[in-house]
């Protein structure tokens, strides 16, 4: 959230790109500390999608809202599988940029096509 917040204010907490930056940030960030502790990095990874899909089921949020959510969260499980040794100074750069081209979704969206790509529902001003 600190991250978040000093990257782009109060703006993650809607939904549009710096929301999609902070919910691959945080799945990168568990997966990240999770394997000092774990060195089998299939278990570490299905621990942190346990965790924060858990997360996205327990607090309501509208459909859309919760599958930009899953998907955002999914992607930053990803940056860890590809990018775990990089720093999260190197990942937060990165985040910011993917964060910048994300792409806005609605209920019609081809989520499945946007496998590489961070989401967001609102355009941020």
């Amino acid at each position: 959230m600190a991250i978040s917040t000093r990257e782009f204010g109060k703006l993650h907490h809607k939904n549009g790109p710096a929301n999609a930056f902070r919910h691959a940030l945080w799945n990168f960030l568990i997966a990240q500390k999770s394997h000092k502790w774990n060195k089998n990095k299939l278990s570490v990874l299905k621990w942190t999608e346990k965790i924060t899909d858990w997360h996205e089921h327990a607090f309501p949020n509208s459909d859309l809202a919760k599958k930009m959510d899953l998907h955002n969260n999914a992607m930053g499980r990803i940056l860890f599988r590809e990018q775990e040794s990089h720093s999260a100074h190197h990942i937060v750069v990165m985040l910011k940029q993917m964060a910048a081209v994300s792409t806005k979704i609605d209920s019609n969206s081809d989520l499945d096509s946007l496998h590489n790509n961070l989401i967001h529902i609102v355009e941020e001003q």
